[in-house]
Formats: C-alpha cells, sequence, structure tokens
C-alpha cells in the first residue's frame, strides 16, 4: 500500500480551501477543518480528509447549506433542541455542544438534541470540549442506514456513534468513543479503496449471509450489530444503536431509522422524511456537581494506573485505555506529518481540480 506524508498544516489549508469553495464563511470553514483534521491526527482516518469528497458531493446536491442559519428551536434551563437549517454537522454540533456546555456551567449540566444537520465528523472533537471546561461529555449522532438490527436483513440504523470523555489529572482523559455496529462504514471505504477484504462479522450479503467482501453494502448488503451475531451479542449492539437513534433523531424531530438521509453516493435520501435531516445529541455534566474537580480527577488517574497495570495474558499485550491509541497517533503524526493512502490523495486532487484550488501534490 503507498501512502503519502502531509504536514498538518499542508492538510489544514487544503481543507478550508474545500469549504471556502462551498461557500462556507472563514469562521465555519476553520472549524469543519478542525473537526477533520483532529480525525486524522488521532488516526482515525475513516473520518477525517478522506470524507471531503463525500461533503462536497452532498454540497453539490444541495443537501448541506454552506450558510446555515443554526438556531434554538426550543428550551429549558437545561436542555435545548437546535436546528441546524442543514448546515455541515461538523460545524453545528460544536454549536450544540457549546450551548450544552453553558447550560452546564450555570445549573451542572446541559442536554441539547439537534435536528436537520449532516455528518458531524468524529464524536471525540465535540466531547473533548466538554473536558477542556472540567466537564463530561457526550455526543452521538445517527447516521446513513447501513445496518441490519439483529435477525434482520434490512438496513435500518446508522453506525450511530456514541461518545463519553471522562477529565483526568496527570492522564490525558478517558475517552469511549465507539461505532454501535461491527464496524464504521469508513473502514469499509478504505478496504474498498485498498482492495481487501474485511474481517468476517462485520457485514451480510442480501441474502443475509456472511460475507468479507467491502463493496457489499452496494450490492444491496448491510452493515452488522456490534457483536455481529446474536450468539456474540448483536442484540446489545442493536439496543445501543437504537438507543442512539432515539436520543438523535426521535427526540429531535430529525429523520430516524431508515428515513435517516445517507452520506454514501450509493443511497439517495427517503421520498418520505419523517423529520428534518440528521440528528445528533450532546451533554456536558459538571464533574462539581457530584464531587471536587480534582478529587474525581485523582481517583480517575488512581483508575488509569490500575487498569493499565492489570495482569496480560501474554507479555506483549496490555490493558489499552479508552482513547490512548488515538492519544499516540496524535503525538507521531504531529511531528512526523499525516499518512494518506494514494487513493484518497487521488480523490483529493482530483477534487482540487474540479473545485479550481491547489493540489495536495
Amino acid at each position: 500500500m503507498t501512502y503519502h506524508t502531509f504536514t498538518e498544516t499542508k492538510l489544514r489549508d487544503f481543507t478550508r480551501s474545500v469549504f471556502l469553495k462551498m461557500g462556507c464563511s472563514s469562521e465555519h470553514a476553520d472549524l469543519a477543518a478542525d473537526v477533520l483534521i483532529k480525525a486524522d491526527l488521532r488516526g482515525i482516518d475513516s473520518h477525517g480528509v478522506a470524507r471531503l469528497t463525500g461533503y462536497v458531493r452532498l454540497w453539490e446536491k444541495a443537501r448541506i447549506n454552506p450558510s446555515p442559519d443554526i438556531k434554538i428551536v426550543h428550551e429549558t434551563p437545561t436542555t435545548a433542541t437546535i436546528d441546524g437549517d442543514a448546515g455541515l454537522g461538523l460545524v453545528v454540533a460544536p454549536f450544540a455542544m457549546k450551548v450544552a456546555i453553558d447550560k452546564a456551567e450555570k445549573y451542572g449540566s446541559g442536554w441539547v438534541s439537534v435536528r436537520n444537520s449532516n455528518h458531524f465528523g468524529i464524536a471525540a472533537y465535540h466531547t473533548m470540549m466538554a473536558v477542556e471546561r472540567d466537564m463530561i461529555g457526550f455526543a452521538m449522532t445517527n447516521a446513513s442506514p447501513l445496518v441490519a438490527p439483529t435477525f434482520a436483513n434490512e438496513r435500518m440504523l446508522g453506525t450511530n456513534p456514541m461518545c463519553y470523555a471522562f477529565p483526568a489529572g496527570k492522564y490525558p482523559p478517558v475517552i469511549v468513543d465507539m461505532a454501535t455496529s461491527a464496524a464504521a462504514n469508513g473502514k469499509l471505504e478504505i478496504a474498498q479503496r485498498t482492495g481487501k477484504p474485511v474481517p468476517e462479522g462485520w457485514i451480510q450479503d442480501s441474502n443475509g449471509q456472511p460475507s468479507i467482501d467491502p463493496h457489499e453494502l452496494k450490492k444491496g448488503g448491510s452493515l452488522l450489530p456490534l457483536g455481529s451475531d446474536r450468539d456474540h451479542g448483536s442484540h446489545k449492539g442493536f439496543g445501543l444503536s437504537a438507543t442512539v437513534d432515539i436520543l438523535s433523531a426521535v427526540l429531535s424531530g430529525a429523520n430516524y431509522g431508515p428515513w435517516a438521509p445517507p452520506f454514501v453516493a450509493f443511497m439517495e435520501p427517503s421520498n418520505d422524511p419523517v423529520g428534518l435531516g440528521l440528528g445528533h445529541f450532546l451533554g456536558a455534566l459538571r464533574v462539581d456537581g457530584f464531587r471536587p474537580v480534582e478529587e474525581f480527577k485523582t481517583h480517575l488517574d488512581n483508575w488509569i494506573e490500575r487498569f493499565s497495570s492489570a495482569k496480560p495474558i501474554s507479555e506483549d499485550l496490555k490493558v489499552i485505555i479508552p482513547g490512548e491509541p488515538e492519544l499516540i497517533a496524535e503525538k507521531e503524526r504531529q511531528s512526523k506529518g499525516i499518512p494518506l493512502i494514494n487513493e484518497v490523495c487521488n480523490d483529493l486532487n482530483d477534487l482540487a481540480d474540479k473545485l479550481g484550488i491547489n493540489r495536495l501534490s
């Protein structure tokens, strides 16, 4: 596999230029670029600049509004519902998280549901905004209907990620960021670009049979819930995904389940939508609403140390604290650059030619 390595600054400038060409304001272009670059820095290549072509495609179809009027449409002291006006989720979700944080600052917690939005990048970006204020952050979103519920052979749910972030003391925050499907669709897209099969348990074909073909979704197949099958706990993955869908969309007035507007190119939005756009759910919880912040951080540090020192099954393995691999990747990529596979580079250079901006290479 061929890689090309770019500095953070190079990729950030390129990404910003794409969003400016879409008609985003300078402020929104900076923020949207920051969310995508953060994904690449943290090693989550499936949600970084590789997704740029997808955002442009939706913009060309008038499904993304580059200059949205994001506003609160319903509110109590600790809750709010926000209409994203079909804006970039990369911009709408940080707006919503700021509202949640401001409410938490005043009342101890803040909870915000969002409708009429689009793909919001990595959930961890939004939860880390809360951590910076000594709060516990929550972020989740529904997504393209690509996942079949347990025992089903119909795409009904998205990969529906959920993320929780906890501030620590002398250690980095604990960040639990995961899809509720067996794998994120972005990982299938990477496998498609590299021509590699995917592990068993990720997808099923149009007949409901296991498959390792990364192109299976385009042929009518489905992603599987976390757990893959009932014997391995897929009903739990289905339950988690359902929770995300209900909090993100049923609660906010967004489209839910099979009506969620897809990000992927091979699907079109439903002709009979039940809501507005995609939905998110974000929250912030003040730690000092339960115990002094430093006391909590000291004990979370102790938690981290104890779990890190758990007896391993092999000398070559150790317990990995949630968020640790991403932190390691971020430190390495900040110093050595961000690697992109050749196929992604080609896609981005084609995009640059189409938009009339400088190519990456």
